[in-house]
């Protein structure tokens, strides 16, 4: 890959992925999920949540920069393309899965 193809793609910061990271662990942990793929694209970058490897993602995360003044460069989207949360930040935005962290027990 040449340097301006790198400059290019949008990416995400190390802390952005640190903490991506800890709420896919959390996912993994609890047998939710198994596998997932990360893509710098030219317009925005993809942290995709798999619950097998050869199934469509069950989770994206997705950085746009673009949108960052409008609705805000981050969302989360479920496997139809549908938007689950929308934020101009990256924590509070990943509290969409601390609501999964619970389950109710008869």
């Amino acid at each position: 890959m040449s340097v301006s193809a790198r400059e290019d793609t949008v990416m995400f910061a190390r802390p952005e992925l640190d903490a991506i990271l800890s709420v896919y662990g959390r996912l993994v942990a609890s047998g939710d999920c198994k596998d997932y793929a990360i893509d710098g694209l030219s317009d925005r970058a993809v942290f995709s949540i798999f619950r097998r490897t050869s199934e469509f993602p069950l989770y994206r995360i997705e950085k746009t920069p673009a949108n960052a003044k409008k609705q805000g460069a981050w969302k989360i989207l479920a496997p139809g393309g549908a938007i689950l949360k929308r934020g101009h930040e990256l924590g509070p935005l990943l509290k969409y899965f601390d609501r999964k962290r619970f389950r109710i027990v008869e």
